[in-house]
């Protein structure tokens, strides 16, 4: 029997120039996969497209590019695939798992928070939308009780969905599909086994894994990498002004991305070639040695 063949991958949204908190996660990513004899990949999660400006996912490739990142297969675009997300939906559709929801967001500003900051919806439509209402959006019914994992960085994570999080949307009232629900298609689609990213994205994934079981998909392994943060303990982004990756002295920053991960690179590694530097990573990369916290300063 063979044995399958381990895909990771590394999703950026192209809101902004590849910074150091993206690049921790791209190269983590792409050592774990590597390290397994894997494949890794590249995708665009502009499926926010009115977020992401014209010309900055090639941007963040070229940057990849010149950071010797090599990624297999063509790069997938979220923007290119709302017929697959819509099939999906439709899906759901036919297993009554999703519905129609008039509600706004100041309507629900009130609403109890969820870990990751979004509102944990109250309900006012699950068994209908109001009278003299429009349905605006459609979310997922959830089910009662946890769902838990075992992320190979943060350890056991459970989350009850339905006191935390609440029926979630997939499709938005502005007609954009969600996050949740792109995710964990091209997931699917792409062949992805193993999820290695940001712990910003922690909380996120017990939606996306009950979301998996809705859709009878496979459920990859996760490891959530700490987060890159700041002087002021905000994570390093566009809204932060994170400045990007200066592709003309790469070498030194990766360097700083692998001792953030916890690999204790040498010092002399600095000075080495592009090419150099990838032989060392790959042979000295150990998921074992990242630190298990959400987020570490820079």
């Amino acid at each position: 029997m063979s044995i399958a063949v381990p895909v990771g991958r590394f999703a950026p949204s192209p809101t902004g120039p590849l910074h150091f908190g993206s690049l921790v996660a791209a190269l983590g990513s792409c050592l774990e996969a590597r390290a397994r004899g894997g494949r890794w990949l590249v995708r665009m999660e502009d499926v926010d497209e009115p977020r992401c400006p014209p010309g900055v996912g090639s941007g963040i490739l070229r940057t990849l590019e010149a950071c010797g990142f090599e990624w297999d297969g063509p790069v997938l675009v979220q923007s290119t695939r709302g017929d697959r997300y819509r099939e999906a939906l439709e899906t759901l559709k036919a297993a009554g798992r999703v519905y129609p929801c008039a509600c706004t967001r100041r309507e629900l500003a009130d609403s109890a928070l969820a870990p990751d900051g979004a509102h944990v919806y109250p309900g006012t439509c699950r068994h209908g939308v109001p009278e003299g209402r429009v349905a605006r959006s459609w979310r997922l019914r959830v089910d009662a009780g946890a769902v838990c994992f075992n992320d190979a960085i943060q350890g056991r994570i459970s989350q009850d969905l339905e006191r935390e999080a609440g029926d979630f949307v997939l499709l938005r009232a502005d007609g954009y599909f969600a996050y949740q629900l792109a995710v964990v298609v091209d997931d699917a689609d792409q062949g992805v086994t193993q999820v290695v990213r940001g712990a910003d994205l922690l909380d996120s994934t017990p939606r996306q894994i009950f979301l998996q079981r809705c859709l009878g998909l496979a459920v990859p392994t996760h490891a959530h990498l700490p987060v890159a943060l700041n002087a002021d303990g905000e994570k390093l982004s566009k809204q932060t002004l994170a400045p990007a990756i200066d592709e003309r002295t790469v070498v030194p920053v990766m360097v700083d991305a692998l001792a953030f991960l916890g690999q204790s690179p040498p010092p002399e590694l600095r000075r080495a070639a592009t090419a150099d530097f990838w032989r060392w990573a790959r042979a000295n990369w150990e998921m074992s040695r990242v630190p298990r916290a959400r987020g570490l300063s820079i």
